[in-house]
């Protein structure tokens, strides 16, 4: 233990430090970890880095926080693990609930409403553009296997985009569905069997019917665990469960939580937390936040091991190239609702903006989204309505 006391030091250091600094999503953070990693401390080599952004964006769950735990876990073990990973997720974590407790009170300043309501105006612009970035990479890999993959990736990613416009709760289902028609298109019937099995299925539906903070839970462990193709895929998963399910928020409000998940540092995982604290309090974000992350610990604690099996394994690659479609779908797919949340006229001119800055100009998500929180605080001041 004497041993292993530096180097955990050294680890709730810098992996902190990144917690801190990473705004701009997954990108911020592989380049962040990468630089400490590989250029700076040569912990890791390149190839051994590569290896592991390919791994994990092979598991569900936000890919950036399970490469920031595996590369803790690769310094120090199950040890370095624990502490990367909680070091990396609490700034962001402190930082969403601080702000939640402001934006989601009973009677927030005129200004703060507006902010909220400029910010969120900007979300569907932001899913789009969180959707349209995946797309590239995605399809490329599908250009030297033929056109049959090629238009089944084309059908997935449809049936995602209707899905994520029109599901709601129930996206999940097409997420796994398209993942497992692919294994059994590729020779694996049994295995895509084997991967669901009845008796987990019905301890969590079991959960989920019974409200109150067993509902929290299968929220949270539906975004920690069955998201696919980036940490945007939650947007359409959260919305129904904590807008028209269970009501604990508005649309507005939800739409308040995605733009606070999007300014804060760390990954956007960290908007289920604003969905707990709406529904039970702090006790509720942190549960949120424990259960969603807890997966990525899973996953990398039981199977970091088995990295370079899983980067080669037919069926988890097959998996993935049926539900990442999918999930890149209905990620494009989710700005429809949340165009059609917006309430006032002055917001749909902001999403209008943003949508210019974010895709036509190309300009970053958290400035976009400063910007637009900015005019709502200056629209509502001047007199405008607030969203309900």
């Amino acid at each position: 233990m004497r041993y292993l006391a530096p180097i955990l030091g050294l680890i709730a250091r810098e992996w902190g430090r990144i917690g801190c600094l990473g705004f701009g999503g997954p990108p911020a953070h592989i380049a962040l970890l990468r630089r400490l990693c590989v250029d700076e401390r040569k912990w890791l080599t390149a190839e051994d880095f590569e290896d592991a952004v390919a791994a994990c964006n092979l598991l569900p769950g936000p890919a950036s926080t399970q490469l920031a735990i595996f590369c803790a876990w690769r310094l120090a073990g199950p040890a370095g693990a624990l502490v990367g990973g909680f070091c990396f997720i609490a700034p962001g974590l402190v930082a969403v609930l601080g702000l939640a407790v402001v934006f989601l009170a009973a009677h927030p300043p005129r200004w703060v409403l507006g902010a909220g309501a400029g910010a969120g105006a900007a979300v569907a612009a932001i899913a789009l553009r969180a959707g349209l970035d995946l797309v590239p990479a995605s399809l490329a890999r599908t250009a030297a296997v033929g056109g049959a993959r090629r238009g089944r990736w084309l059908l997935y990613a449809a049936v995602g985009a209707l899905a994520g416009a029109s599901l709601g709760a129930w996206l999940v289902l097409v997420l796994l569905g398209c993942g497992l028609i692919e294994v059994v298109l590729r020779g694996g019937r049994r295995t895509a069997l084997a991967l669901f099995p009845p008796a987990p299925r019905s301890l969590l539906g079991v959960a989920a019917g019974t409200g109150g903070l067993g509902a929290l839970a299968w929220t949270a462990l539906k975004v920690g665990a069955l998201s696919y193709g980036g940490g945007f895929v939650i947007v359409p998963l959260m919305r129904a469960d904590a807008v028209h399910v269970y009501h604990w928020m508005t649309n507005a409000q939800f739409l308040d939580a995605v733009a606070l998940g999007q300014v804060t540092p760390g990954p956007v995982t960290h908007t289920v937390a604003v969905v707990g604290y709406a529904a039970h309090g702090i006790g509720g974000g942190l549960l949120a936040a424990l259960v969603a992350f807890t997966p990525s610990f899973a996953f990398i604690l039981l199977g970091a091991r088995r990295f370079d099996r899983l980067r080669h394994d037919r069926r988890a690659r097959a998996f993935l190239d049926g539900a990442g479609p999918a999930a890149i779908g209905a990620i494009i797919g989710s700005a429809v609702p949340l165009a059609l949340s917006l309430s006032e006229g002055w917001q749909v001119a902001v999403l209008a903006l943003a949508a210019i800055a974010l895709l036509a100009l190309r300009r970053s998500v958290v400035p976009t989204i400063l910007a637009a929180g900015l005019v709502g605080v200056v629209v509502v001041l001047a007199g405008a309505p607030v969203p309900g």
